[in-house]
């Protein structure tokens, strides 16, 4: 028998009936979960595992139910056990597809915020982490700019749509800004408590999306996943209760990731920029040989002290050039 190859599943169902939600439970509960976890605004979260298959179904107290993960036969085992119970009214986003693309951005129940990051694999420059809310007024605005993921776009073109898309969103996107130094600072302290990249990547879409639910009511977050989906969650507070978070790969394809993506970008263009001036010496983007060149003429004009103001240290071509 020819082995069906697992794909990504991400399904989403709002259960309000209190009867409903527990018929549910105790359903995954006879299919015997792998594993269970404690998290923040959940009833139960179940990980069910046979590898290489692995779904983990989650139930917020406010009602959301996801399924979300990588499986073939492990997914028709637990859609079988829970379907009696679903309706096609309970559902508010599905996606069941061979490829693994992640299901129709246009299922996000708006408003949603959509938050995304630039500098990560830039050795020289800021860390940015931006958030966009995206409205229904906002929205045929936006997707008429021609919105997409930053990375597809000219340096130009980039900073062109992020001076667009703060005049459209005006009090419905944040910007956190990590300059270098202020970056090596918390990765030293971060390391001190076991912790990496990621959980400063977390640090920031927390912040950006706290602080973007201040201005009106809203119950979804979009953040591309870049590691464990619990870094984000356990960095959001008591603001963000009832908030349902939806990381996924590719998250560009959403359009208030892309439109984060943009202004993210913009603000570390602008950085680099300044830094540039600054020092007189023109910073390249990336982690080339050509940077290693670039950062020992910096250290040889200002030296190796001040490394820590344009640079993140933590990268293997600090090495290089010391």
């Amino acid at each position: 028998m020819t082995q069906v190859e697992p794909s990504s599943i991400s399904q989403i169902f709002k259960i309000s009936d209190l009867n409903k939600k527990n018929q549910i439970r105790q359903a995954l509960e006879a299919i015997g979960p792998t594993s269970r976890k404690d998290e923040p605004y959940c009833d139960y979260v179940f990980v069910f595992e046979d590898k290489p298959e692995r779904l983990v179904v989650k139930q917020y107290q406010k009602g959301t139910l996801m399924i979300q993960g990588k499986a073939a036969h492990l997914y028709q085992v637990i859609s079988h056990m829970v379907a009696p119970f679903l309706t096609a009214n309970d559902q508010v986003a599905l996606n069941k597809e061979a490829d693994g693309s992640p299901h129709d951005p246009q299922s996000v129940p708006l408003p949603h915020i959509g938050t995304d990051e630039s500098g990560k694999g830039d050795y020289f420059g800021p860390m940015v982490i931006a958030g966009v809310m995206l409205e229904e007024a906002a929205r045929p605005k936006l997707t008429a700019l021609g919105i997409r993921d930053s990375k597809k776009l000219s340096d130009g073109k980039n900073r062109d749509l992020a001076a667009k898309i703060r005049k459209l969103c005006v009090q419905r996107y944040y910007e956190v800004v990590l300059p270098p130094e202020r970056y090596n600072s918390l990765y030293t302290d971060f390391k001190k408590e076991g912790k990496n990249l990621n959980h400063i990547l977390a640090w920031g879409h927390a912040r950006a999306i706290e602080s973007l639910l201040g201005y009106t009511d809203c119950k979804w977050a979009v953040a591309d996943q870049f590691g464990n989906e619990r870094y984000i969650q356990s960095r959001l507070m008591k603001k963000s209760s009832g908030l349902t978070l939806i990381q996924q790969h590719k998250g560009e394809r959403f359009l208030a990731v892309a439109a984060a993506s943009i202004l993210a970008r913009d603000r570390f263009l602008d950085y680099m920029d300044r830094l540039s001036r600054t020092y007189e010496i023109t910073l390249p983007k990336g982690a080339s040989n050509i940077v290693i060149g670039v950062g020992k003429q910096f250290v040889a004009k200002h030296g190796a002290e001040n490394l820590k103001k344009v640079a993140k240290l933590h990268h293997k071509t600090t090495e290089k050039i010391l």
